[in-house]
């Protein structure tokens, strides 16, 4: 037997439904209209009278009639969704032919409970200075990149993409999901990857901006559910991309804003820090297989006070936080160092050379830091003799760590470099001991590592 209800409210993409007949909806599960099976819609509740969310067209009114389909949205897996750009129904969106996966799996799920597994140390080089120094990702960690508007997150994300997916192609399996972006940019990197030759070891899956907050919501966990299928039943190691996780939040908030939730003190839905968990307890590791996470967060206004952004840090393991202010003094990527770090930060994992250097350099960079307003004021050349060294030093360490991108060679005219975090650890090394005190800081600009300035040391 067939559930039945009518619409009796329409809100945008936001409406209410009254069943009258058996069985009625759960939550998650699909409505289609009676006079048109294209027009889905997913309750929010279950009951009598609840609401629900459009996923698809707008091609309803109140009063039509909608029939429950008794199943939750669910969405293509599988080999063959690699090297495809999807949508959240299984449509393709590159122009290629239709996708038809052998296995679909639910978009909402329960996460997987963990299983014993050895403890997983392996760091995942992404070949970027600053990164892999200051904030360095472990296998099966999370990588936040946070960042307000134009400072290069989408960028830097990119760039992680090349160096990971692109450059240890043999080794990965890889899954992004376009949450709220532009559309130009998932074209961009669908280009990319295809001139790479590594699309057919990506499954992409986008919910741009264009498109209705339910679907852009949806979306995030529509691609958790492709990676944890590679990560379950391929029995894989999974990279998780995401551009970008402030519009999931903002996608729930206004949903939540069209259900009239009251919200909560900071303004967003009630809901906010429960999503947040409900999609990230999902992309973690399940016995020896782990799904490794970079995702970028846009900063609104710069505040990283802001609700959402901070709703993402207790699940990121490395947080990396970009700064306008070094973005505009042309220093690329324009990586806050002091504030960019790793939970994994210890000697047992980074081992001693690179911890001691790490503890070393964050402290130049804040003796530096509290000089500075002194030299803004009174110039350079009145700080005492010591702390002339010690500011020059941290103005070279600073911009050792800038960097040239492959992925922006056409724009910048300069080669991209993969520079190896133990090169990075011993050049470090070298600048804290003060072996080139006497080097101009300019000369540190976009130079991939030491070895070019040995010779021009004197």
């Amino acid at each position: 037997m067939i559930g039945k209800g009518k619409i009796t409210s329409v809100r945008g993409a936001i409406l209410e439904v009254e069943f009258f007949g058996e069985p009625t909806p759960r939550p998650y599960d699909v409505l289609i209209l009676e006079d048109n099976p294209e027009v889905k819609i997913q309750a929010l509740n279950s009951g009598r009278r609840f609401f629900a969310v459009v996923l698809s067209s707008y091609g309803f009114k109140r009063g039509d009639t909608v029939l429950n389909t008794a199943s939750p949205l669910k969405v293509g897996v599988g080999r063959e969704v690699l090297g495809r750009v999807l949508d959240i129904f299984g449509r393709a969106l590159d122009g290629g032919r239709p996708v038809k996966p052998k296995q679909y799996e639910p978009v909402y799920k329960t996460p997987a409970l963990p299983m014993p597994s050895s403890v997983q140390t392996e760091i995942l080089d992404t070949g970027i200075k600053a990164i892999d120094f200051f904030a360095p990702l472990i296998k099966g960690g999370k990588l936040g990149l946070f960042g307000g508007a134009g400072v290069g997150k989408t960028v830097l994300l990119t760039e992680v993409i090349h160096n990971v997916v692109v450059l240890q192609k043999e080794k990965t399996t890889s899954v992004f999901a376009g949450v709220g972006e532009r559309s130009r940019e998932g074209r961009e990197l669908y280009e990319d990857l295809k001139e790479a030759g590594v699309l057919d070891q990506v499954a992409l899956m986008y919910g741009t901006m264009g498109e209705n907050p339910a679907v852009r919501f949806t979306t995030a966990f529509g691609a958790a559910s492709v990676a944890e299928y590679f990560r379950d039943k391929e029995k894989k190691d999974v990279l998780f991309f995401l551009d970008n996780i402030f519009r999931f939040g903002q996608a729930g908030y206004e949903l939540s804003t069209l259900t009239n939730a009251l919200p909560s003190e900071g303004g967003y839905q009630p809901t906010l820090i429960s999503q947040m968990a409900a999609f990230h307890e999902r992309l973690t590791s399940y016995g020896q297989n782990h799904i490794t996470t970079i995702e970028t967060i846009y900063v609104p206004s710069d505040d990283i006070t802001d609700p959402i952004v901070q709703a993402v840090f207790p699940y990121v393991d490395s947080t990396v936080v970009l700064s306008r202010n070094i973005y505009q003094a042309g220093l690329f990527p324009a990586i806050d160092l002091l504030l960019s770090s790793s939970s994994i930060a210890n000697p047992e994992v980074l081992g001693e050379h690179h911890y001691e250097a790490l503890i070393q350099a964050q402290n130049l960079l804040k003796r530096a830091e509290s000089l500075k307003r002194i030299v803004s004021l009174v110039g350079e050349e009145e700080l005492s003799l010591q702390d002339r060294i010690f500011y020059r030093r941290a103005r070279i360490l600073r911009n050792y760590m800038t960097q040239s991108f492959f992925t922006v060679e056409a724009q910048t005219g300069n080669k991209g470099v993969y520079v190896k975090r133990q090169d990075v650890v011993k050049d470090v090394r070298s600048i804290l001991e003060g072996k080139f005190d006497e080097v101009e800081p300019d000369k540190f600009l976009y130079i991939a590592n030491l070895k070019n300035l040995n010779n021009g040391r004197k």
